[in-house]
């Protein structure tokens, strides 16, 4: 351990992916009144360290989080697992814009386009998870097949 600095309030251990990743969180309340963000609750620095197992590469990772939960409303686990929870934003709807509708090599870029096209595809993404595909890609498949089953799905 680093001189000066307490031990993390909270540690989560995981083996995932081929991948060791330990995530360790510091909250504090002590720099509210410093901070310029509207609502600050507490403020929290989160240390990711991620080793790859085949190859004992090592990773070391600190962010710091601002968050307007007080620490009664959000402890130092929850803060971590909400952290961790945006992810899952990245992974299930950017990642699949990104992935599955080519949306960075996009040629629609002026005026409202940009926009509307996102819409369009969060809502075909909606969708198909409405529906219970196992897969956007699966849905998008079905749907381009037979276009009129998006229709009768949705009861229209």
């Amino acid at each position: 351990m680093r001189r000066g600095i307490s031990p993390p309030q909270y540690e989560t251990v995981e083996k995932a992916h081929g991948r060791m990743e330990v995530r360790r969180i510091w909250t504090s309340t002590e720099l509210n009144g410093y901070v310029d963000f509207p609502y600050c609750g507490q403020v929290a620095r989160i240390e990711r360290l991620t080793t790859v197992i085949s190859t004992g590469k090592t990773r070391q990772e600190q962010v710091a989080i601002i968050t307007s939960q007080s620490p009664k409303g959000a402890s130092p686990a929850k803060v971590l697992q909400d952290a961790r929870g945006h992810w899952s934003i990245e992974n299930c709807s950017h990642w699949v814009r990104d992935v599955t509708f080519d949306e960075d090599r996009s040629q629609v870029r002026t005026g409202q386009g940009p926009r509307m096209m996102a819409i369009l595809r969060n809502l075909a993404i909606a969708i198909i998870r409405l529906l219970g595909f196992r897969t956007v890609p699966t849905g998008l498949r079905t749907f381009a097949q037979r276009p009129r089953l998006v229709l009768n799905a949705l009861g229209l």
